[in-house]
């Protein structure tokens, strides 16, 4: 079942983003992560040492999985961060700083 239908939202038009140079298509309203999940996208970080994925965990902002960089800005809550037409973003490595 289509979840737009389901609710009766309306969204505005869809626009286009940037993960890790490809392009994805979001909504008006959605998260960072809603998008990348809707674009299939379920893991965007790497931990510290072994660089093991992560994506969402808790999705309301309690946990630091889903970090990913935001143009140019790392550790950004995936989960919290409203998707803006134009964003990239990117897999964040490590702690996100040339370290």
């Amino acid at each position: 079942m289509d979840p737009l239908k389901l609710t009766g939202a309306r969204p505005g038009p869809a626009f286009t983003v940037t993960f890790d140079g490809r392009e994805i298509t979001a909504l008006p309203g959605q998260t960072v992560a809603a998008a990348l999940w809707a674009a299939g996208v379920a893991s965007w970080r790497g931990t510290r040492g072994a660089g093991r994925p992560r994506g969402v965990f808790c999705g309301i902002g309690v946990c630091f999985d889903c970090l990913v960089s935001v143009n140019g800005r790392p550790n950004q809550r995936a989960c919290l961060v409203p998707v803006r037409p134009g964003d990239a973003i990117r897999t964040q490595e490590g702690t996100g700083h040339d370290d």
